[in-house]
């Protein structure tokens, strides 16, 4: 029994990894990262860095437990999630793709100032949406949304649940916390464009957030999408 209950842990672990990682996607988010925090030292990004993860450990552990609960409280759906959250991707995406690129004196130089106003980012928009947006929470729910009738199972889905999350969490700290290095090897002209990229990549997925939602909402009163 023991043997078939670590089996069902390592899977509902590596199940949680492989449907939220690729939509967290921390890699495609780095240069963004480094974008909306000017002036600050690697130390200050470091620790920037460590708030994010923690930020997205709970969210993303609070949404696989609790998310449906919530849902059903408020008397929400997913895809009225999907639809108000790729609003603000889209914003932040947009916002991001049009702003002018910083010339050096427009950058913050005082490291104090820098990190006040970082560390103030650091739960939005650093965390929600950019790191953890509508579509990143809509798997989450779904993914917890399993329910176990055994207390066994049970919490086999909580400690899977804690551990995915854990390593989610991992990556997204690892990502952020060295993202200054990798911007450094690129340089200032090639990080611009990956901001841009990255921005532009960003405005499609919320674009494909809203429409994924529009189409189980307009299927719900017989239109098909």
């Amino acid at each position: 029994m023991i043997g078939s209950d670590f089996g069902q842990l390592t899977g509902a672990i590596l199940l949680m990894i492989g449907a939220l990682l690729p939509v967290v996607n921390p890699l495609g988010d780095a240069p963004i990262f480094l974008r909306m925090t000017p002036g600050c030292d690697e130390s200050t990004r470091a620790y920037l860095a460590k708030r994010i993860a923690f930020y997205s450990f709970i969210l993303l552990l609070s949404a696989m437990l609790f998310g449906s609960f919530i849902l059903r409280l408020f008397g929400l759906s997913i895809p009225l999630v999907q639809v108000a959250g790729g609003a603000v991707v889209c914003a932040l995406g947009w916002r991001l793709l049009a702003a002018e690129n910083p010339k050096p004196a427009d950058v913050i130089t005082d490291p104090i100032h820098a990190k006040a106003i970082a560390l103030g980012r650091a739960f939005a928009p650093l965390t929600m949406p950019l790191t953890i947006d509508a579509g990143v929470i809509s798997v989450a729910i779904t993914v917890g949304a399993n329910h176990a009738h055994t207390f066994k199972h049970a919490m086999i889905q909580l400690l899977a649940s804690v551990i995915g999350a854990g390593i989610i969490a991992l990556s997204i700290l690892l990502t952020y916390r060295y993202a200054q290095r990798v911007g450094k090897r690129i340089g200032l002209t090639g990080m611009m464009v990956v901001v841009r990229l990255s921005a532009f990549i960003m405005l499609c997925i919320g674009v494909g957030i809203i429409w994924n939602g529009v189409k189980v909402l307009l299927a719900e009163i017989g239109i098909p999408g």
